[in-house]
């Protein structure tokens, strides 16, 4: 999976503008973690809308850790761009202490963080009159490693189309602080969480498969060749066609063909 990246970071800062003009709003407001996929989209729009126009929003809960807060802020320093630090804790304990069951599981816990930082960033988007940037990765999509109208929810989401192996090779093209880069991908929902560790996968393998497979259009025989086993194959296949959904508009039932 060798690109171009001067060409993708042309193509993608050309995004950014074109939809934006099109939309008619010129301001954006993103969300900012910490990890490598947030630094790449803020690098992107304040290359391609500059730093007046995009707001960085730093949202933690109280598992979240303290280094996230400082690599936020290494990728604010380093774009200088106006942000906000909004605690998202008071929020989502108020519904967990008088609304979940005591047992709630972690995934469900962490699919309401999620939400309830889109809540955040849409008010922000509407206070500002700005557009929200996407900060989702091709890999996780296709993986359904995302929650709907959480993490995955935006108006126009410039690394989209990049799997996350790429999202590393952009990020040392463009600038991103090396510790960024280097770290753990995380989602940060609670106490030593980590996407690989969660999903049971490394990216950097389902990577080289889901290009070959969905993009190279090659054949579970030929991907076999490759070195894949069967069952990693179907593996990856049934987290692939079991998030279909999460990839698909809302289902509108139709009265009028």
């Amino acid at each position: 999976m060798n690109f171009d990246m001067n060409s993708i970071e042309n193509i993608l800062t050309g995004f950014l503008r074109n939809e934006t003009n099109r939309i008619g709003i010129k301001k954006a407001v993103i969300g900012i973690s910490g990890g490598v996929d947030s630094a790449v989209s803020t690098f992107l729009t304040v290359k391609a809308l500059g730093k007046e126009n995009v707001l960085g929003v730093m949202m933690p809960y109280k598992t979240s850790s303290k280094n996230s807060i400082t690599d936020s802020q290494k990728v604010i320093n380093a774009v200088g761009i106006n942000s906000q630090k909004i605690e998202i804790t008071p929020m989502v304990d108020a519904y967990l202490d008088n609304y979940a069951d005591k047992k709630i599981s972690s995934k469900r816990k962490g699919n309401i963080m999620a939400r309830m930082r889109m809540i955040v960033l849409y008010d922000l988007s509407a206070k500002e009159n700005a557009l929200v940037i996407g900060t989702g990765n091709k890999t996780e999509a296709m993986l359904g490693y995302t929650t709907i109208y959480g993490d995955n929810a935006c108006a126009i989401n410039p690394i989209g189309d990049l799997y996350k192996t790429q999202i590393w090779e952009l990020a040392r093209y463009i600038g991103v602080p090396e510790n960024i880069i280097n770290k753990a991908p995380s989602a940060d929902l609670w106490d030593g969480q980590t996407d690989e560790g969660e999903m049971g996968i490394k990216y950097k393998e389902v990577d080289n498969l889901l290009y070959h497979k969905y993009d190279e259009k090659l054949s579970d025989s030929e991907l076999i060749r490759r070195g894949f086993s069967k069952e990693y194959i179907e593996m990856v296949d049934s987290m692939v066609s079991g998030s279909k959904f999460k990839r698909m508009l809302p289902i509108v039932g139709r009265i009028y063909e």
